[in-house]
């Protein structure tokens, strides 16, 4: 308890070189049945990596199970930070993140687009990835009713990311959506095209 964030960074860099994939599993899932925030933090970073072997499937599955117990953005964040790693590992994992846009947690919604931020950052996506890039848009269009902050600054996130590499999307939902967004979301969204 009371390690900066960069006391954590260093102690789970160790924890990844020092220990296998199940035993960075266990580490993880016993940390983050602390419900200490610290704790929570370094469970997240402990699985924030490229690549797990030899499955990453356990990791994935830890991490989706954390959702409904996020209760703050810097937990939340975390934790998306090493879901992502795993959907990109593993795109067919989409489809379950896309059954938390429906969930009664904010922040499980939440992390459906936190969660697949990598989607907004492809130069030169692939069909597949632009196929997935527009089914995330669904997403977002499915939240912008909701008034929450928290929800309304992950749309403009998402945006605003998209919008570096894919500016006539990122136009286009906000030219059909932009209405019944919140008016700091629609200029957050569209911060970088305003500015050039």
């Amino acid at each position: 308890m009371g390690l900066s964030n960069p006391r954590i960074n260093n102690i789970t860099k160790e924890w990844r070189a020092q220990f296998d994939a199940p035993t960075r599993v266990a580490i993880a899932d016993n940390l983050w049945k602390t419900n200490i925030y610290e704790a929570r933090l370094a469970a997240a970073k402990v699985l924030t990596q490229a690549r797990i072997r030899p499955s990453d499937t356990p990791a994935w599955d830890l991490i989706a199970s954390w959702c409904p117990d996020f209760d703050s953005w810097a937990i939340a964040d975390h934790a998306c930070m090493a879901g992502q790693k795993r959907l990109v590992a593993d795109p067919g994992r989409l489809d379950r993140v896309e059954s938390w846009i429906t969930s009664e947690h904010m922040w499980t919604r939440r992390a459906a687009l936190v969660s697949t931020l990598p989607w907004t950052k492809q130069n030169n996506p692939k069909p597949a990835e632009l196929a997935a890039r527009d089914r995330i848009l669904g997403w977002a269009a499915t939240l912008v009713p909701e008034r929450e902050w928290f929800i309304q600054k992950a749309i403009a996130w998402w945006l605003r990311e998209l919008s570096k590499h894919d500016a006539p999307r990122t136009r286009a939902f906000v030219e059909e959506h932009g209405p019944a967004m919140k008016p700091f979301a629609v200029k957050e969204a569209m911060r970088h095209l305003n500015a050039s």
